[in-house]
């Protein structure tokens, strides 16, 4: 009985500790991207290669980032889908010839530089990372 309990405390613990440390997504664009917020829907559309407008009419480019709490974070719950279903969606187009696989990023510094300089770019970024030459869409 006392283990199960010492079990069932570590379970809980380790739940805690893991929720406290997972970060806050922002969605970034180029300044030169109408709109100031994007649905999930519309969101997982352009991030899933089924879209290349958003609903305001602007033509986006997605890039991401190639792994860490940050991606899995967007991955999961912005749209929907684990990194490696997401991966896999992107392979599919790719091999099937319906579209080139995302640009992808070591860092957020280096997807914010990207973004910033590329008319159309949107990425995504933890809250904290520095973003002042992007705009930030409000998700909804």
């Amino acid at each position: 009985m006392k283990k199960i309990a010492l079990s069932l405390l570590f379970v809980a613990a380790s739940f805690l500790i893991t929720a406290g440390v997972q970060a806050q997504v922002v969605v970034i664009v180029h300044s030169d991207v109408t709109g100031d917020h994007i649905s999930k829907d519309a969101l997982a559309k352009v991030f899933t290669g089924s879209a290349t407008r958003i609903p305001s009419g602007a033509r986006v480019i997605p890039v991401m980032l190639k792994n860490g709490p940050v991606h899995s974070e967007f991955a999961t719950d912005f749209l929907g889908r684990s990194p490696v279903s997401l991966m896999v969606i992107w392979r599919g187009l790719v091999l099937s010839g319906q579209s080139a696989m995302p640009k992808a990023f070591d860092s957020e510094d280096e997807m914010v530089k990207f973004v910033a300089k590329t008319p159309g770019a949107i990425g995504y970024i933890g809250v904290k990372t520095p973003h002042d030459d992007v705009k930030v869409l409000e998700v909804r």
